[in-house]
C-alpha cells in the first residue's frame, strides 16, 4: 500500500527548518517538494520521469518568493507537458537559450551586422555618414536594448529627441535607416515587428529648402565684391572661392582635393569615386582661368598635399566654413552659399550661355534617371563639357569686366 502524501500548508512551510541528519524534503504530492537547505533557504523542486524513462528534477525557485499555489501551478504545467509526451527539461533549456540569444541580439549588434553587410556597396563618405548617424542618435538611446523589445513608443521617443534640436531632416533619415535595420532583424528571425512603420506620419512636418543662390544678373556685383579691395579676404580664401565658382563642384570635393588628382597637361581634374556622392569617378575639365588660379595657389601652398590647406592648420585641408564665411563677409549672407554656385551655373549656362540641360547636369555629376544613362562611361559629353567650362569662365570674365585671353 503506497504512502499517502498530505499537501503542504503555508504554516508548515514557514516553520520548517533544516536539521542535520533529518528529513529535509517536505513533499506536496505529484513529485513537488520543498527542499530545506543548510543555509536556511527553502527551494521548490519537482521530481519527475522523463519520456525516455530517466528521472529528472526541475527547480521552480525559492520559498516564500514562490508560494505554494504558484509552485503547484508550475507542477501542473510540467505534468501536462509530460502527458503530451514532451520533455520539460529540454523545453526549459531551449527557453533559456532563446532568452539569452534575445538579450544578446541588441539593436546595436543587429545594426552593425546590417551595416557590415551593406558597406561594400556604399561609397566611403556615405557609409561613414550612416554609421555616424546611428552612433550619435540611435545607439546612445536604444543600442543596448534587445531588438525584439523595442516598441513603437520607444522608437518614437528616440526620433522625437532628434527633432527637439531642430534636426528634422536628420530625424527622418535616421528613422529610415532604423527601419532598414528592423527589416533585417525580421528577415534573420531576431524580431517580429518593425516599430518604425508608420512613424513618419506622426513626425513634425518638414520641407527641405534649397541652398541660397544669387540670380545670373547679380554675378557682376558678386564678383566685384569678392575680388575688390574692400573684401579683406586672405588670398588663398579668395582664390578658393573663385575656383569653386569656376568648377561648381561641391565644396567638400574642392577643399579635400589633392594635387595628384589634377592633370595639368590635359587640363582636367579627376575626382575619385570614393569622394563623389554618386560613387563614380568624375572629370572636371579646367578652363584657362581655373588653371591660372591653380598655378597661383601652388606658389602659395608649396609642398602641401592639399590644393587648399587650412590657413591655421596647414597639415589639414581648408574648412567648408572658410568659403561660406568669405561669402558672408562680402555681404551675401543668406543670399549665397558654396553649394549655391551649382544652381547658379545650371541656370546661367542654360539661360544665358545656351547649353542643354543634359550637358550641364552631367558636369554637376548628377545621376542619370534611367538605367541606360547610369551605364554610360564617365566621359560622356566630355568634349562638350570641355567647351562649356571654358565658355563659363569666359562668361564670368565678361560680366565681371575682365578681358579673357583667346
Amino acid at each position: 500500500m503506497s504512502k499517502i502524501t498530505v499537501p503542504l500548508t503555508e504554516k508548515k512551510c514557514q516553520s520548517a527548518k533544516h536539521t542535520e541528519g533529518g528529513k529535509n524534503r517536505l513533499f506536496d504530492g505529484g513529485g513537488l517538494y520543498l527542499e530545506l537547505m543548510p543555509t536556511g533557504s527553502k527551494i521548490w523542486r519537482h521530481k519527475f520521469t522523463r519520456p525516455n524513462g530517466a528521472e529528472n528534477r526541475l527547480t521552480y525557485g525559492p520559498y516564500p518568493e514562490i508560494g505554494i499555489l504558484e509552485a503547484r501551478k508550475k507542477r501542473e504545467v510540467t505534468r501536462e507537458l509530460l502527458r503530451e509526451g514532451k520533455d520539460p527539461a529540454v523545453l526549459r533549456e531551449l527557453g533559456r537559450s532563446k532568452s539569452t540569444q534575445s538579450a544578446n541580439d541588441t539593436f546595436e549588434r543587429i545594426a552593425r551586422e546590417w551595416y557590415d553587410l551593406n558597406k561594400p556597396k556604399w561609397v566611403a563618405r556615405h557609409s561613414q555618414n550612416i554609421l555616424a548617424r546611428l552612433e550619435k542618435d540611435i545607439f546612445t538611446e536604444i543600442g543596448q536594448l534587445p531588438v525584439s523589445d523595442i516598441s513603437h513608443p520607444i522608437m518614437l521617443a528616440t526620433i522625437r529627441k532628434i527633432e527637439t534640436r531642430g534636426a528634422f531632416d536628420i530625424a527622418r533619415r535616421t528613422l529610415q535607416l532604423s527601419r532598414q535595420v528592423f527589416d533585417y532583424a525580421i528577415i534573420t528571425q531576431r524580431a517580429q515587428i518593425n516599430p518604425c512603420i508608420a512613424l513618419n506620419k506622426v513626425l513634425k512636418p518638414y520641407k527641405k529648402g534649397h541652398f541660397p543662390s544669387i540670380a545670373p544678373k547679380e554675378i557682376p556685383q558678386f564678383l566685384a565684391a569678392l575680388n575688390g579691395p574692400d573684401a579683406r579676404l586672405h588670398k588663398l580664401t579668395r582664390l578658393a572661392t573663385n575656383l569653386l565658382m569656376l568648377t561648381f563642384v561641391r565644396t567638400g570635393e574642392l577643399i579635400k582635393s589633392t594635387w595628384d588628382e589634377y592633370d595639368f597637361e590635359k587640363a582636367q581634374w579627376v575626382i575619385a569615386s570614393e569622394r563623389m556622392k554618386m560613387g563614380r569617378d568624375h572629370i572636371v575639365p579646367l578652363s584657362r582661368q581655373a588653371m591660372d588660379i591653380l598655378h597661383e595657389i601652388k606658389k602659395l601652398v608649396g609642398n602641401s598635399p592639399y590644393v587648399l590647406p587650412s590657413i591655421a592648420k596647414p597639415k589639414k585641408h581648408m574648412s567648408e566654413c572658410t568659403i561660406l564665411n568669405a561669402i558672408k563677409r562680402i555681404g551675401y549672407k543668406g543670399h549665397m552659399t558654396g553649394h549655391g554656385f551649382r544652381s547658379l551655373a545650371m541656370t546661367t549656362l542654360k539661360e544665358e550661355v545656351g547649353y542643354s540641360h543634359e550637358i550641364v547636369d552631367r558636369q554637376l555629376a548628377h545621376a542619370p534617371g534611367d538605367k541606360l544613362g547610369r551605364a554610360y562611361d564617365r566621359t560622356e559629353y566630355l568634349k562638350e563639357r570641355r567647351k562649356m567650362m571654358q565658355d563659363w569662365a569666359d562668361y564670368l570674365d565678361k560680366v565681371g569686366g575682365k578681358k579673357s585671353a583667346n
